[in-house]
């Protein structure tokens, strides 16, 4: 073969082997190897025990219930029963030690993720009463005539 075809062969290999021999110095010998072979994914056996001392970003909604009774009574009777807390009202890592780390998303748009009006009657989500989002009142946040934690009845 000419030179041509060789040197950019080589260069290829070159680079290939370098690759290799980097990710062989940088990637640590446990990673992604477990009695298993490699069906963890990325996984790395030496860090695990940081991983279980890492705090819990999301809590279960039961945890709301031991402040928030009221509220996790009625969310419990409607039919936003199965949303966790956190999915409106964001993490609850350090609350209530730092409450004002705690945010409520009242946009239109987490409302309007799953009651917008589809098009397709198939969908599972079709059982979900829909709107259309460019004519019912867009100018009021949905919390406005809603209680979030009971769609159904109205806000007072």
């Amino acid at each position: 073969m000419k030179n041509h075809v060789w040197r950019p062969l080589f260069v290829v290999i070159g680079l290939v082997v370098f690759i290799l021999l980097v990710r062989m110095l940088y990637v640590p010998v446990d990673f992604n190897a477990q009695e298993k072979g490699y069906t963890f994914g990325y996984h790395r056996l030496s860090n695990e025990q940081e991983w279980k001392d890492y705090p819990a970003k999301y809590k279960e909604s039961g945890y709301c219930l031991e402040c928030h009774p009221e509220n996790t009574a009625t969310l419990a009777e409607s039919a936003h029963a199965m949303i966790p807390c956190e999915n409106c009202h964001g993490a609850a890592l350090q609350h209530p030690d730092a409450p004002e780390l705690l945010t409520v998303d009242r946009s239109r748009e987490l409302c309007v993720r799953c009651h917008s009006s589809l098009f397709m009657p198939s969908s599972g989500r079709s059982a979900i009463p829909g709107i259309d989002p460019a004519e019912h009142n867009v100018d009021e946040l949905c919390s406005d005539c809603h209680n979030p934690h009971n769609p159904s009845l109205e806000e007072m």
